[in-house]
């Protein structure tokens, strides 16, 4: 048997985009073999996102749909990842649904899983706006400031797992914190698990309404600098 992958992708409110990351996705988990999973998790969405999803079941046979109350992108990306390990995944990749990454840069990614941990996306030059940079800089030097790390891009959404690191860092990750992906990231470079950062494309958002603004950077800001000083004499 080869290695189960499981793809992980939240989605709220992604009527506009979904049907295209399914179909963009689900050959990328066809390829990697008839046991992997393309899982995508609806937060609770007001709009058809699910409906869509669950209309495409039939013609993507390793489509995985799920559906939660809304708790937000961090908790539905752990929410994700639990189901995962649950399953058997040997690998877990994570991405998002507003098509933003390339599923063609995967493979570059699954090369490598052997050999590292987790192999991350670094999204050097990229289009979704002087907000969205701002908001991994701020966090950037949170992490800098709280745990000591020095993180290339801590909460890319494009990252592939492997299972037995994902497991045990989870342990040290709040069950429904927001910023899942950072702490993640945060926890394999304070367990010097061995991480590789490979350049990625990052367009914009391909449908939908970008939500940020400088008062939530702000308030991003704030809460991981509290949360993440109390998570960090957790992890002394």
């Amino acid at each position: 048997m080869g290695d189960k992958l499981y793809i992980v992708i939240p989605a709220y409110n992604e009527e506009e985009n979904i049907d295209a990351v399914i179909r963009d996705w689900h050959p990328v988990v066809e390829k990697a073999g008839a046991d992997s999973r393309l899982v995508i998790i609806n937060d609770g969405s007001k709009d058809s996102t699910y409906e869509k999803m669950l209309a495409l079941k039939e013609e993507f046979s390793q489509l995985e749909p799920l559906t939660k109350a809304n708790s937000g992108h961090g908790s539905t990306v752990l929410y994700g990842y639990n189901y995962a390990l649950q399953q058997g995944a040997d690998y877990i990749f994570q991405t998002d649904s507003d098509g933003q990454t390339l599923p063609e840069e995967f493979w570059q990614f699954w090369e490598l899983r052997k050999e590292y941990a987790m192999v991350i996306g670094h999204r050097k030059g990229r289009q979704d706006g002087f907000s969205r940079v701002l908001v991994t800089k701020t966090l950037k030097l949170v992490c800098a400031l709280c745990f000591h790390v020095n993180l290339t891009d801590a909460n890319t959404p494009f990252r592939l797992m492997q299972r037995e690191a994902l497991a045990d860092c989870l342990k040290s990750v709040p069950e429904d914190h927001n910023l899942s992906n950072v702490l993640i990231s945060v926890v394999f470079a304070k367990k010097r698990l061995p991480v590789k950062y490979i350049k990625i494309t990052f367009r914009p958002r391909q449908g939908g309404v970008n939500s940020i603004n400088m008062k939530k950077i702000i308030k991003i800001g704030k809460k991981a600098w509290t949360d993440f000083r109390a998570i960090n004499r957790c992890l002394k």
